[in-house]
């Protein structure tokens, strides 16, 4: 017998090398893997094998395979082995923990983790019934040496991720193990802390003397001893965590001082305090000197989460019924913390923000001295915090060595940065409600000392600051600390206690400060507009805020400059208009007495048409009507709208103009995408023609936007802005913009017409060679779909769009955009005079729905914009209106994603080797942008869906589904389904939808098919919010049985789809069980469904099936009915791709440890609970 073992083990040991040499080919390396796997599964000799293969005289690679081969015998073939069998296999892998490795700093990690797994196979089958001594043998191998006390470790930490973190168990055999050793948990804690006091000791001993093994030997067997501990410590109970006034904690407080232990002792720690407890730990002093050493600083990083842990735990107790007072040692603690807060890294700056914001906001906290001190040094340390420095590619500051550390480029980098700033200025914002007037101060000094700093700084070679220049990166530091500062002291502080003149002194500076940088003038310009509520103090400084902001509208670097403005400049421009715009908004009654200044200059400006671009013409236009919505007069504002719309109007109702917006061939002509360019940097000559279309569309929706009636029901009835009022007595407003918005309305639906047209095969086809692809989605929005973050760094000195072809195609996508947000707009702006136009709905049907499926998917978002058409549409339109738009518009979202995720499925079956390969070359192909807007396209319908079934919730109406019968049938009020009337509550428009059998069956289509989607995240939303609130409105009719089926089967197939995820399945089977309850009574189909489930248990089914039809449950065993319920359905539930082929693990369950004895069911024998109520108990078989 040894001879055929030793040439097996000969044959085995060639196969492995084969597979793990660089230099075997393909196919050999296939051969040897499918004789190893023959091998594993047909072998009578695996353990022989194994066995030898694993002996100390083999080399790491053939002895790990051979320790496989066993734990492969122990998984597979343990259930068929004999007694004798597994005894003998248990004692010889004792043995080689005992004495079958190589010294502990000699052994193989990957041979000892083998062996340690091995163990735990057996002891998941075993223990503790046939196994009982399981835990006196591994502290008997400990006695041996370090080597085999670190195997110890590894089995017992093994165990308890199997059983209580990864639970890869059956229930009764994880409940067996999990119940012994928590009962030997006492036992266990005092083994594993005698073994790593013992252990570190010796260490401290041995580690003076230079170059000692025996010192590395016992901090290896600490360090697992750590490890282990680390796995207990989140689940067990606290009690042996706090044992013996938390020697343990103290212990790990003790280790956070070594430095070779410090990281394990810390993971520990942090899992400790993360739970539950009430700690007082000393805060030990740290700092960091010479170079990075990453073991330490990785320790830096755990011991910043153990403070952070500690804050919660602070916050979390303090106000709570616990007694807990303020610690005594809050400052060394907050010492501490803001130690790291003012640490070079930007992972630990960023790791403290949160409790530091928990601190802040704490009711308790808040009011204590220490932490009003501390806030002020925090404010102190955020000007420093917020520099945008530490990047990984430069040297400039001592962040960037930690940078290097925590980031893969710079962009990772500012992507953090971002997120950290936004966590401080939180921050920020809840120390300034502590110390309100200290911000204010700290605030005022560092926008003095900016404006005061004389410094030389990195420049670009046009002699400005380039977006990373000292200058420019200060500037943006102190502007958004002051918007947080001012834009809290605002809102916190009285009127009477606001430094008002200190405030104005500052402003002042501010507006006498004169820079021609770009990117300073941007940060001035958003500290003017933070601090101008200072002015409504001061009314007769307005004048020179406004004479400050103005000329900013028209910003060059270089007077009267014929090439591209770059980005920084037009950044400028548009910070300029939009903070007009806020101002006119936020203000407009206070900026009502310089109404006639503005409109003289913006007229003077738009005079030049050299001055302004066409969007900050617009710009302007808003903030005019956002101040003539003061007039308080329907006639003086209407006057004033059509003066102001005068030249829009004219040219949007011209005859060029109507031609073009008529008819696609003309359209595509007027703007030059059937034109030829050779040179994409030449000057564009239709460009002008492209600007026009775009004023024209973005002057109506800012009107439609702005434009608007007063506020007070008294000011509006007095300006001439009610003209009647609803049954009800609510006023009917009119908006002064509707007369001279209504003649636009035809050419708007014509141009949104020609739009819809242009994806049309014929009309794809008039477009140039140079303008082929101008339809496609732009990089922006393809970034925005994938998650890609946008390129960052010094984009300022750049144009906004490079060449022709850009621009082009930014006018298609911006004017697509701006008609659909018009047209939503219109309804909450005009009313009754947009919704009384004459053929509302065809008009909106034959534009905006017309050639709907060539319009690709990254421009049907823009749909969304309907539901303010729908939301604000009056009652007497819902007939004639709404449903004529809803029916068209969820037929054809229905039929389009439907087919649109055939597709996907159909991609995703069918994919080849070529497309493989050609996916690994193009690092973002078009089928996974493509996949991913259909994504997102999905989630932009499911959640305009959402909307609707709100009108579901209170009312019930009756409704024939798919050709059903009319009779209600009466259902048992036991069953949880009661009879439902027409509740007066009802909403009109609920009444409109429900009434339309059409618009309800097609949103109940598009829930249910949703569910088999590859999209989780709406799968869950359908499941969890959508399917049911429809379905429950039908429960009581009549329904067809193919339709009852198609219901359920829908479900299923989502849990085929998606069970395999918690969430999904969680809802699917909720969902399912709704489902099944409410109809199985009165439809046998239901239970046919069930009996095609795989691997059902009939017995089960029919149980379950007759308590449901008698509907026998209590309230008290809903849970125990769920679980029934989902096991019986399990079947259908879908695994992963990676679970699919996978070999099942067959663990059987040992005799029970704890047996319920049965109670009695004569009540009589115990007296002691004998009463009426157990006489006459439904449980009682004599009742």
């Amino acid at each position: 017998m040894a001879e055929p073992i030793r040439a097996l083990c000969d044959e085995l040991i060639k196969a492995v090398n084969v597979m793990m040499e660089a230099e075997s080919s393909q196919t050999y390396r296939l051969e040897a893997l499918k004789f190893i796997e023959e091998f594993k599964e047909k072998s009578p000799f695996c353990v022989e094998c194994g066995l030898q293969l694993a002996e100390k005289s083999q080399t790491a690679v053939v002895r790990h395979f051979g320790l496989q081969i066993l734990e492969h015998v122990v998984k597979f073939k343990w259930n068929d082995m004999a007694p004798q069998e597994k005894l003998q296999l248990k004692n010889c892998t004792m043995d080689l923990l005992s004495n079958g490795t190589h010294p502990i700093l000699l052994e193989e990690c990957h041979v000892k983790d083998a062996l340690s797994r091995i163990v735990v196979e057996m002891i998941k089958r075993e223990w503790p019934q046939h196994w009982p001594d399981m835990l006196k043998e591994m502290e008997a191998l400990t006695a041996i040496g370090d080597a085999q006390t670190e195997l110890v470790m590894l089995v017992l930490l093994r165990l308890a991720e199997d059983v209580i973190t990864f639970q890869t168990l059956p229930t009764q055999r994880r409940r067996d193990i999990q119940h012994t050793l928590t009962q030997n948990m006492d036992s266990i804690f005092n083994f594993l802390l005698g073994i790593l006091q013992l252990h570190v000791n010796e260490y401290k001993k041995l580690i003076k003397l230079p170059f000692s093994l025996q010192a590395k030997a016992h901090w290896r067997v600490g360090v697992a001893t750590l490890n282990t501990l680390a796995g207990y410590i989140d689940w067990v109970a606290l009690v042996h965590i706090t044992n013996d006034n938390c020697h343990l904690l103290e212990i790990f407080c003790l280790l956070l001082s070594e430095p070779e232990l410090q990281l394990e002792a810390a993971e520990c720690l942090l899992i400790a305090i993360s739970r539950k407890l009430y700690l007082k730990l000393s805060i030990l002093q740290f700092r960091s000197s010479g170079g990075i050493v990453e073991r330490r600083y990785t320790f830096l990083k755990r011991l910043c989460q153990v403070l952070c842990a500690l804050g919660f735990q602070i916050c979390s107790l303090l106000g709570s019924d616990i007694e807990v007072q303020v610690p005594v040692n809050l400052d060394k603690y907050m010492e501490a913390l803001f130690a790291f807060t003012s640490h070079p890294s930007q992972f630990l700056k960023s790791s403290t923000q949160i409790t530091w914001g928990n601190l802040f906001r704490h009711e308790i906290l808040s009011k204590n001295p220490v932490v009003g001190q501390m806030a002020i040094k925090y404010l102190r340390a955020a000007r420093i915090n917020l520099l945008k420095t530490g990047f990984p590619s430069k040297n400039d500051c001592p962040g960037c060595e930690f940078s290097r550390v925590d980031f893969d480029s710079d962009e990772d980098f500012n992507c953090s940065f971002n997120s950290f700033r936004a966590q401080q200025g939180e921050a920020v914002r809840l120390a300034c409600k502590i110390v309100p007037f200290e911000a204010f101060q700290i605030a005022r000094e560092w926008v003095q000392y900016q404006i005061l700093l004389l410094s030389v700084e990195t420049k670009t070679e046009k002699g400005l600051c380039s977006a990373l220049s000292l200058s420019a990166v200060q500037w943006d530091a102190m502007t958004f600390f002051t918007e947080s500062v001012f834009g809290q002291l605002f809102k916190i502080l009285e009127k009477e206690k606001i430094p008002i003149d200190e405030g104005i002194e500052l402003l002042q500076m501010v507006v006498n400060y004169e820079t021609r940088d770009p990117l300073i003038l941007s940060c001035v310009l958003t500290i003017i507009s933070t601090l101008f509520p200072f002015v409504t103090h001061q009314p007769h400084f307005l004048p020179q805020v406004l004479f400050k902001i103005f000329p900013s509208i028209t910003f060059e670097l270089v007077e009267e400059c014929k090439g591209p403005r770059t980005r920084a400049v037009k950044n400028v421009r548009r910070h300029a208009c939009s903070s007009i715009l806020r101002i006119c908004r936020d203000y407009s009654d206070f900026m009502l007495p310089c109404f006639d200044m503005m409109y003289e200059h913006a007229k003077g400006l738009f005079s030049n048409e050299l001055l302004l671009t066409q969007m900050e013409k617009c710009a302007l236009m808003e903030a005019l009507i956002l101040v003539s919505n003061q007039f308080k007069d329907y006639n003086k504002q209407k006057a004033f709208l059509k003066e102001l719309i005068a030249p829009v109007t004219a040219q949007w109702l011209s005859e060029e103009m109507r031609s073009v917006l008529w008819d696609p061939a003309t359209f595509l002509a007027y703007v030059g995408a059937d034109q030829v360019i050779s040179d994409l940097d030449t000057e564009d000559q239709m460009g002008i023609n492209r600007s026009q279309i775009s004023f024209c569309v973005n002057t109506i929706l800012g009107v439609v936007k702005r434009a608007r009636w007063p506020a007070n029901p008294e000011e509006a009835k007095a300006g001439s802005f009610v003209v009647s009022t609803t049954s009800d007595g609510a006023p009917i407003y009119r908006n002064p913009c509707a007369e001279p918005l209504q003649a636009l309305l035809p050419n708007l639906f014509a141009l949104i017409r020609t739009q819809n047209s242009l994806f049309l095969p014929e009309n794809i086809n008039r477009l140039s060679k140079t303008f082929s692809r101008v339809y496609d989605i732009m990089d922006v929005e393809k970034n925005f779909a994938l998650g890609i973050p946008q390129p960052v760094l010094d984009a300022y000195d750049s144009s906004a769009y490079r060449n022709i072809v850009e621009r082009m195609q930014g006018f298609f996508s911006s004017l697509y955009d701006n008609c659909y947000q018009v047209l939503g707009n219109a309804g909450p702006c005009m009313q009754q005079d947009f919704y009384a136009t004459e053929d509302l709905a065809e008009q909106i049907v034959g534009s905006a729905f017309i050639h709907l499926d060539s319009v690709p998917d990254h421009r049907l978002p823009c749909l969304r914009i309907f539901l303010q058409l729908v939301m604000s549409c009056p009652y007497d339109y819902h007939d004639s209106l709404l449903c004529p738009l809803l029916g068209p518009l969820f037929a054809h979202l229905l039929q389009r994603l439907n087919f649109r995720w055939q597709i996907i499925n159909q991609r995703t079956s069918l994919c080849t080797q070529e497309e493989d390969e050609a996916y690994e070359e193009n690092h973002v192909t078009q089928e996974v942008v493509e996949e991913q807007l259909l994504r997102l396209v999905t989630r932009e319908v499911m959640d305009l869906l959402s909307k609707f079934p709100l009108f579901f919730f209170s009312f019930f109406f009756l409704i024939i589904f798919f050709l059903g019968d009319q009779e209600m049938v009466s259902v048992d009020s036991s069953q949880g389904i009661q009879m439902n009337t027409p509740s007066d509550e009802l909403s009109e428009l609920g009444k409109c939808l429900l009434q339309s059998e059409d618009i309800y069956m097609t949103l109940l289509a598009i829930c249910f098919n949703s569910l088999s989607w590859e999209d989780t995240i709406n799968c869950q939303r359908s499941a969890s919010v959508l399917c049911w609130t429809l379905l429950k409105q039908v429960l009581g009719c009549n329904l067809l049985p193919e339709a009852v089926t198609w219901l359920y089967t829908s479900v299923l197939k989502g849990l085929q789809m998606h069970g395999q995820h918690e969430g999904c399945n969680a809802a699917l089977t909720q969902l399912a069980l709704l489902i099944y309850e409410s109809l199985r009574p009165r439809y046998a189909e239901l239970r046919f469904i069930m009996n095609q489930i795989p691997d059902i248990h009939v017995e089960a089914l029919e149980q379950f099936d007759q308590k449901t039809i008698q509907s026998t449950v209590s309230k008290a065993g809903e849970k125990k009915k769920k679980e029934q319920f989902k096991r019986l359905i399990a079947g259908t539930v879908g695994k992963p791709l990676g679970q699919q082929f996978k070999k099942e693990v067959h663990i059987r369950n040992l005799p029970s440890l704890f047996k319920k004895p049965k109670p009695t069911k004569d009540m009589l024998e115990n007296t002691d609970t004998a009463c009426l109520i157990t006489l006459f108990s439904s449980d009682c078989d004599s009742c």
